[in-house]
């Protein structure tokens, strides 16, 4: 499916789709001397012309190079176009996105609701930094509300959801929490890593904050660390004043690697899930695989969500071995072509084994050990080959 096709095809306020918002959001030649790709402006001091501009620096469009510059503008504008958002701020990690989404949201006494299937770094968050700064966290089940509507009920005060779930892949009915937050006046957040604003885009179903780490496909290519939070008009304001507060503003080299990259994220996008699909199919049929976990198949949970939000998908997906953790160390162990490593989102493919025992406490997992993939841009032939070479050596 093109990515102009699927439930995140809407127009941009320009009216541009998003191959061409890609192509030419963020850039304006002719403002520097007629080049393609804005310069990288390496800066911290700005100078004034007068004392009077600099008392009245807040109102001026670069007073600190921490704040603003016109390459943190160019990738800024370019994003908050494609997400169709209000304003977006740029950090140096997809963690630290989460992290000054969370604390734009939430004050000491109050309380977050997070899934019980989070990114671990996330959940480390909540149980170690924001429980020292007197902010609860109540763990929920993405696939049954239950225990959210309660604690909103009780209070809560915002709500973080990640779609698919980080390792185990679940898909939750992003409706319904959407509509229980609202019914509670709770900020909303999404961690849209795995989607991207080429599948979803949060801001324009109702959520407050999108989450983006842009280390996966925005850069692209394995040598970047960047993150970006895009924020509705409710948030703008608290997002921006906690960002700059915080001074977490992302480097101008990564900023125009993340420019870079960004330039050919849909062609990659689409080659990553193409061959995704295919390679998870022939995985979902081997003797030794008890479950598939990819949201684009009926075996994993919240399939049908999924084809509600989503309909497409990414490169990144896992499934449950009929066995042991030796069997899945075996496993991986006997591959040559993808590497053992985290993260995901680069042209390389990528496996490893997802650590669950201390990532649920809602819910904890009970089945088999879960290997997860990301499928790179090799041949898909030769990517079927090394996974086969893996299961075969499970059966010596």
């Amino acid at each position: 499916m093109n990515s102009d096709e699927g439930p995140g095809r809407n127009l941009s306020a320009s009216g541009r789709r998003p191959a061409t918002l890609l192509t030419h959001a963020g850039r304006d030649p002719h403002s520097f001397h007629g080049f393609v790709n804005p310069p990288v402006v390496r800066a911290s001091t700005v100078l004034f012309a007068s004392a009077d501009e600099m008392k009245n620096r807040r109102t001026s469009r670069y007073s600190y190079g921490l704040t603003n510059t016109p390459t943190i503008e160019a990738l800024n504008g370019a994003w908050t176009e494609l997400e169709g958002a209000a304003t977006t701020v740029l950090v140096p990690s997809g963690l630290a996105a989460v992290t000054v989404a969370i604390l734009a949201s939430v004050s000491a006494g109050e309380e977050i609701l997070v899934p019980d299937n989070v990114y671990g770094p996330t959940r480390a968050f909540c149980n170690g930094t924001l429980k020292r700064l007197g902010i609860g966290t109540t763990f929920y089940d993405p696939m049954d509300l239950a225990s959210l509507k309660e604690a909103l009920k009780n209070g809560a005060r915002a709500v973080f959801a990640e779609a698919p779930g980080s390792l185990t892949f679940e898909f939750p009915d992003l409706q319904e929490i959407l509509d229980a937050a609202a019914a509670a006046d709770a900020v909303t957040m999404i961690d849209n890593t795995w989607a991207t604003p080429l599948i979803y885009r949060p801001i324009e179903h109702g959520f407050d904050l999108s989450i983006q780490a842009s280390t996966k496909y925005v850069g692209g290519h394995a040598d970047l660390m960047l993150g970006s939070i895009s924020a509705s008009e409710k948030m703008a304001t608290r997002l921006m004043r906690t960002h700059r507060e915080l001074g977490v503003q992302a480097g101008p080299d990564e900023i125009y690697l993340g420019l870079r990259g960004m330039r050919t994220m849909k062609v990659r996008l689409e080659q990553h899930e193409r061959q995704a699909l295919e390679v998870a199919k022939w995985v979902g049929e081997r003797a030794q695989v008890k479950r598939l976990l990819h949201p684009a198949f009926p075996s994993c949970p919240g399939h049908e969500n999924w084809r509600r939000f989503f309909g497409r998908s990414c490169g990144l997906f896992a499934f449950e071995l009929d066995g042991d953790g030796a069997m899945a160390e075996r496993f991986l162990d006997s591959l040559k072509l993808f590497g053992l490593g985290f993260s995901w989102g680069g042209f390389e493919s990528l496996a490893s084994y997802g650590e669950l025992t201390e990532q649920r406490t809602v819910k904890p997992w009970t089945g088999g050990p879960v290997v997860r993939l990301h499928i790179g841009l090799e041949d898909i032939a030769d990517q079927i080959a090394d996974l086969e070479g893996a299961f075969a050596a499970l059966a010596e």
